[in-house]
């Protein structure tokens, strides 16, 4: 993927405005994208490690590459401790 599809583009420019609260969120993916929540989430995670999304909105970008991280991070402390038991 070298560049940002229209709908991408509309995509992190939604993230980036985005509330917070989950239920409020789920809402306007529906209303304003026309997707299910999961759809949208799926599509996230694939943008965080497209480059052409990275120079659009390197800040947002950033920050939902350290929250990834963070949770792979806390899964594996998790199965490691589960291994133990």
């Amino acid at each position: 993927m070298s560049g940002l599809s229209e709908s991408d583009a509309r995509l992190l420019a939604f993230e980036e405005r985005a509330p917070r609260s989950a239920g409020a969120k789920e809402e306007l993916i529906r209303a304003e994208l026309g997707m299910s929540p999961v759809r949208y989430y799926q599509r996230l995670n694939l943008l965080i490690d497209v480059p052409a999304a990275m120079s659009a909105h390197p800040v947002l970008l950033g920050r939902l590459r350290r929250i990834r991280d963070r949770r792979a991070g806390e899964r594996a402390e998790r199965a490691a401790r589960d291994d133990l038991d």
